[in-house]
């Protein structure tokens, strides 16, 4: 099964806007995400709906983050992306006639809701001021320029 890594590219899409501080293109962050300009507009529409940034056209415009990074948690992202599928792994059948499966499926569904609730609530605690301060402490570690833009891989 392809995992859903929307919710990672977008908050490191996030985190490449803030570390800029000025507008960025669509273009300029597809080449930070090695992916197409039409997938940054996209997202950034759906974000920029959410109010969490905001699109000027014309010569020095772009994308801007529009809030406090402290004030966009993780929870908010993930709700503003429309709320992708957490959990790859699913009950053989949703309505078995089989008490066997039936009594499966109900732990199952307990389990799966109780940690989908743990992770929603653990993506609340976790803002974006604290992914950019985790970065940094990243990149202080590596001795490096804290306005390097380009990407740091390990």
């Amino acid at each position: 099964m392809k995992r859903d890594s929307r919710l990672s590219g977008v908050l490191h899409v996030l985190l490449h806007m803030a570390e800029h501080r000025a507008p960025m293109t669509s273009d300029q962050l597809a080449k930070a995400m090695q992916t197409h300009p039409v997938v940054i507009r996209r997202i950034l529409g759906g974000l920029r709906d959410a109010g969490f940034v905001r699109s000027e056209k014309g010569h020095g415009g772009g994308w801007t983050i529009a809030r406090d990074l402290a004030d966009i948690t993780m929870r908010d992202v993930y709700d503003a992306i429309g709320r992708p599928g957490l959990m790859a792994m699913a009950n053989r059948t949703e309505a078995p006639g089989c008490l066997v499966e039936q009594a499966v499926n109900a732990a199952l569904d307990t389990s799966f809701q109780e940690a989908e609730a743990l992770l929603l609530a653990r993506f609340g605690e976790v803002t974006l001021a604290q992914l950019a301060a985790d970065f940094h402490a990243r990149m202080a570690a590596r001795s490096l320029s804290p306005t390097a833009q380009e990407h740091i891989h390990g």
